[in-house]
Formats: C-alpha cells, sequence, structure tokens
C-alpha cells in the first residue's frame, strides 16, 4: 500500500510535471532542428562553395561534439563572452535544435542526391529557376524517402532531452532524478521513469510508421 501512495501522491505527479518540460523542449526543438537540417542539406548538395563549406563545417563541428558538451558550452561559457540565455530552457532548446538539424541535414542530403539531377533541368526547361526546381520538384520527393531517418532522429531527440538535466533543466530524467535522491527510491522511480520514456517512443514509432505508409514513394 505505502508503494501505491507513493507512486499516485509523490512520484507520479512530479513526473508529470517533467514530462510536460520535456514536451515543451521537444515542441520547440523539433520544428526548427527540422527547418535547419533543411537548409544544410541544400546548401551542401545545391549550394556553392561559400554555402556548402559553412554548412559541411557546422554539421561536421555538431556531429563530432558531444550533445552534453556543446549545452555546456551554451549555457555555461557563452555567458563568459557576453551572450546569455533567458534561461537554461532556452540554452537547452538552442543545443537541441543545432543537434537535430545537423543529423537531419545529412538524412535529407541524401534524400535530396538520390534524386536525378534530370529532374531540376526538365522544370528550368518549363521555365522554373533553379530555386524553384529544388523547392517544388526535388524537395519533397527526398522529404518522403527522409521520413524514415527524421524518424529515428526525432526518437533521438526525445531520448538525448534527457540532457537537459545537466544543465539544471528539470525535465522527466532530472523530476525522476528528485525523487529517488529525496525518498531513495532509485530502482522504482527510474523503472516508472524508463517506462514514460518507452511510451513516448512507442507513440512516434507508431505515429510516423502511419506517415511512411502514407507518403511512400511509389515504387
Amino acid at each position: 500500500m505505502d508503494d501505491i501512495v507513493f507512486l499516485t501522491t509523490i512520484l507520479l505527479p512530479a513526473l508529470w510535471d517533467g514530462v510536460l518540460i520535456t514536451l515543451l523542449l521537444i515542441a520547440a526543438a523539433a520544428p526548427f532542428g527540422f527547418l535547419l537540417g533543411i537548409g544544410l542539406a541544400i546548401g551542401r548538395t545545391y549550394g556553392n562553395r561559400w554555402v556548402s563549406f559553412p554548412c559541411k563545417a557546422f554539421v561536421t563541428f555538431v556531429k563530432g561534439t558531444p550533445l552534453l558538451l556543446l549545452l555546456f558550452i551554451l549555457y555555461f561559457g557563452m555567458p563568459s563572452i557576453g551572450i546569455r540565455f533567458p534561461s537554461a530552457e532556452w540554452a537547452a532548446v538552442v543545443g537541441f535544435i543545432f543537434c537535430n538539424g545537423a543529423y537531419s541535414s545529412e538524412y535529407i542530403r541524401g534524400a535530396l542526391l538520390s534524386v536525378k539531377e534530370g529532374q531540376i533541368t526538365a522544370a528550368q526547361a518549363l521555365g522554373m529557376t533553379r530555386f524553384q526546381g529544388i523547392r517544388y520538384i526535388v524537395l519533397p520527393q527526398a522529404l518522403r524517402r527522409a521520413i524514415p531517418g527524421l524518424t529515428n532522429e526525432f526518437i533521438y531527440l526525445i531520448k538525448y532531452s534527457s540532457l537537459a538535466y545537466m544543465i539544471t533543466v528539470i525535465e522527466l530524467t532530472g523530476a525522476g532524478k528528485l525523487v529517488a535522491t529525496k525518498y531513495f527510491t532509485f530502482n522504482e522511480t527510474f523503472i516508472v521513469v524508463g517506462i514514460v520514456y518507452l511510451f513516448l517512443v512507442t507513440v512516434t514509432t507508431l505515429v510516423a510508421n502511419g506517415l511512411e505508409k502514407k507518403y511512400a514513394v511509389p515504387v
């Protein structure tokens, strides 16, 4: 009975607050990370060297840097050069956008390269500019092909949102850690936290499977 009381009156309310913060972090980071990924992918694939090189350098830096280190730089390091975020949550969101955008760009770039270059030439023959050909002809096809990879990246975003706790954001993992430390219930608490993450990932996977079937490229 004590375990039930602990679960219903202490653990679940605390974790619910953490889940809300986690969902807010994801909701803020995912769309901007996706847009950043599109921009980086197009810049690397179709841009001149003045565009392609900075995009490649950014992706290389983010991919080669542990996300936790990136969060530390943004939250603890930037104030030393006069750049301060309004809160730790903002720093976490920016870090997640950078990471999500860099990895998403690789999936999208691969999908862009899978679309034949001749389609842009055909679009230009019909009076479109090169940019219009990329935007209206190539990109829609590429995004459909990139759905599985982008789904994986979104799932990674759900899981690595837990790193926000390391810069004082009390999201799901952070809320669980506080409860576990206060009541010495590490096994019970983190099992429940794991179940919540599993639920979030499962729901995401089911939605993504539906999108894949709906927007699958005809063979």
